[in-house]
């Protein structure tokens, strides 16, 4: 493992990206509101949202207590002391991230902003650009062919 980590360039905090992208769909529901299903079919996705918000806080706290038992950092910024490829990271290399997606998604159902339907995929899109990109170039550094044999068998989101 190489010890030497190097931290260049400015990464935005990916909660950041995901409350802004909150604040955007809310600002947008008030000043363009979008049509929505009515009937059954809204109290099903009434019931998949509520459905998705349960999952994501599951899969968030799952993570993180995964890493905190790990001893490593929750610092999108800082240096990973250890590889995590088990629990929810067996399924995803970014559950904390597909939490805060599935949280959106579930957000938009249950409030029927479709504004923040549209906004989760964007958050993800710029989290995957902007931070995850970022991380795995610093996981590669650092653990090398362990982190690239993980790489290949687990994806990046599911």
């Amino acid at each position: 493992m190489s010890e030497t980590v190097r931290h260049t360039g400015f990464v935005p905090l990916p909660p950041l990206i995901y409350l802004a992208a909150l604040v955007v769909s809310i600002v947008l529901g008030v000043f363009v509101p979008p049509p929505w299903i009515g009937g059954i079919l809204a109290d099903i996705l009434l019931a998949f949202g509520w459905i998705a918000i349960v999952a994501a806080l599951a899969l968030w706290f799952s993570a993180v207590r995964t890493m905190r038992r790990a001893g490593t950092t929750l610092n999108p910024k800082g240096t990973p002391e250890h590889l995590l490829t088990g629990g929810p990271f067996a399924v995803s290399r970014n559950p904390i991230y597909l939490a805060a997606t599935l949280l959106l998604i579930g957000i938009a159902l249950v409030t029927a902003n479709v504004w923040t339907l549209l906004m989760a995929f964007v958050a993800a899109f710029l989290t995957g650009k902007l931070a995850v990109e970022y991380e795995e170039k610093i996981l590669a550094q650092r653990f090398g062919k362990k982190y690239r044999d993980y790489a290949k068998r687990v994806r990046r989101w599911i």
